[in-house]
């Protein structure tokens, strides 16, 4: 049996991500405007092309969608695609507790390559209900947010991770020196974790075959 290519998951910060399929499809995930928010997020732009790109919802640090070079698909809050190797599907979800009305809709993005599953749960506000963790299946890798005020906080996240219960979860929305958002910092969520891997490295690639046999939770560090 021939054994499978891994994805390439690449983690520029913030809430954003590149995952690269087998075939060499790029999804780049909740792309952030550089300098938004006032100077607030202050991770560096990015620079690589992408075939698709993707955005949980439209706020500056997650739906700048416009800034990514290669003349990529376009996709905001989406609900079903097929880009190269990648299956995108998205479940709306709420950005708040009180079902968008302080922040809007949310959209949780599944991409799939027929080996693995990840899961991005852009900016949660909420728990997840039973029928939203059954539409949502199997789960090889989860990024979840975890820096609270805007999204779901750590306990909260803590609890959607063992809903989930992914073999890798890799914590993103969270503060850090190029984050002026009155968010917390990932220790406090890692707290909650029993295995971390603190990388040195904003890379990981992954197959099904190699996940590992108990939860393990990765930091990686960012790109820009």
């Amino acid at each position: 049996m021939e054994e499978a290519v891994a994805v390439r998951l690449t983690y520029y910060g913030h809430s954003s991500f590149l995952l690269e399929a087998a075939d060499g499809t790029r999804v780049i995930i909740d792309p952030y405007q550089s300098g938004a928010f006032d100077g607030a997020l202050r991770y560096a732009a990015i620079a690589d092309t992408a075939d698709a790109v993707v955005a949980t919802h439209k706020h500056d640090d997650h739906g700048a969608v416009d800034t990514i070079l290669g003349n990529p698909q376009k996709f905001v809050h989406p609900s079903a695609a097929k880009v190269g190797a990648w299956t995108i599907t998205g479940i709306d979800v709420a950005h708040d507790a009180e079902g968008g009305k302080s922040r809007g809709k949310n959209t949780i993005v599944v991409l799939d390559d027929g080996d693995v599953r990840a899961v991005h749960l852009g900016d949660l506000g909420h728990l997840l209900a039973p029928g939203t963790v059954a539409a949502l299946g199997r789960v090889d890798v989860l990024m979840v947010p975890v820096g609270g005020f805007f999204t779901i906080d750590h306990k909260q996240a803590a609890a959607v991770v063992d809903s989930l219960d992914p073999p890798i979860v890799i914590p993103m929305h969270y503060k850090t020196p190029k984050v002026d958002f009155p968010i917390t910092d990932v220790d406090t969520f890692l707290a909650t974790q029993a295995n971390v891997e603190r990388k040195a490295t904003s890379t990981v690639e992954i197959t099904r075959a190699a996940l590992p046999a108990e939860r393990v939770t990765y930091v990686l560090q960012p790109a820009r």
